[in-house]
């Protein structure tokens, strides 16, 4: 099996500390960069770490765990694929950090991999999405890491609960089954859903707001029964850049207590347009925090009514 290499770099202007920083967290990513969906440590300590993404490659959803080690004295971290999805064969690289003298930082990502079969196609898959992705996040990492407070005031992440008496699986059923929620939830006019991977689920969905208009999303979503769904769209609307979600399922008193979390990023330059004249990025976060909020409260509470029906038989 042929192994084949790539290099990209870019510099940032921004300090070492702080680029490292970025790329070492990686429960950030999904914020970070635009292929990451999620991103999980299966085991963790301060030099070595165990951890699974997924990821869109080449517009498909990937899945992976890779081990990484940290080496922050040298500012590198290198990874190695442990299970590769087709057509990748194997996977690892590394992220190389160097200071550039006038405060910034040059970032060198270099991939090693082999493609499956060794076959041109599938040579030309991997090299492809080893190139857009790499760009892609690149790319993202330089504009947030020079603005990092910028975007962190851009930020809003915020909770919304609601109590269940019923069973954990009937609450978890409702979520999952997205296929089924224009005709259960009163704010989704379409549906589409792709799931060619168990639990691995592509939604596009059309939500009606509060003013009688719609907007179209598309989402990535990772489902474990019965108790998280975390998801990021993937085509967001116009007044936000990042949306990342993840409905929490616990038991509770011999009911579950379900949690809808969201993490948006303001795209500051469409609050205006979006919002009016004179409103503000403040504003902007108030308005997705009720829009975000009341649908999916709306969403739990039809959950809660289909559950605690099938508890009662109904």
């Amino acid at each position: 099996m042929t192994t084949h290499h790539a290099e990209h770099r870019i510099t940032v202007d921004a300090p070492i500390e702080r680029v490292y920083a970025l790329l070492a967290d990686v429960t950030r990513w999904p914020q970070l960069f635009g292929p990451t969906v999620h991103a999980e440590h299966v085991e963790r300590s301060d030099t070595n770490e165990r951890i699974r993404l997924w990821a869109t490659a080449n517009d498909e959803v990937k899945t992976w765990t890779s081990r990484r080690e940290l080496d922050a004295a040298n500012h590198r971290i290198t990874f190695r694929q442990e299970v590769s999805q087709a057509p990748v064969a194997a996977m690892g690289g590394a992220w190389v950090l160097s200071p550039t003298g006038d405060g910034g930082t040059l970032v060198v990502l270099e991939h090693d991999f082999a493609a499956v079969g060794d076959t041109p196609d599938n040579v030309e898959w991997v090299t492809r999405a080893v190139d857009r992705n790499s760009d892609h996040e690149l790319a993202n990492l330089k504009t947030i890491a020079e603005n990092l407070a910028a975007t962190e005031e851009l930020s809003i992440t915020f909770h919304d609960v609601v109590d269940i008496e019923g069973d954990r699986a009937d609450v978890f059923a409702f979520l999952n089954e997205s296929d089924k929620w224009p005709d259960r939830l009163p704010h989704v006019s379409r549906l589409e859903l792709v799931e060619d991977t168990p639990g691995l689920q592509v939604m596009e969905m059309d939500t009606k707001t509060a003013d009688g208009s719609t907007h179209t999303t598309k989402s990535v979503r990772v489902c474990v029964p019965d108790s998280t769904i975390v998801y990021k769209q993937l085509k967001v609307p116009a007044l936000m850049t990042v949306h990342t979600g993840r409905w929490t399922l616990a038991e509770r008193d011999g009911g579950v207590r379900a949690t809808s979390t969201h993490t948006v990023v303001i795209k500051p330059d469409a609050v205006v347009a979006i919002l009016g004249e004179g409103k503000t990025v403040a504003d902007a976060k108030a308005f997705v925090r009720k829009a975000l909020g009341t649908n999916s409260t709306t969403t739990l509470r039809h959950a809660k009514e289909y559950a605690e029906a099938r508890r009662a038989g109904r």
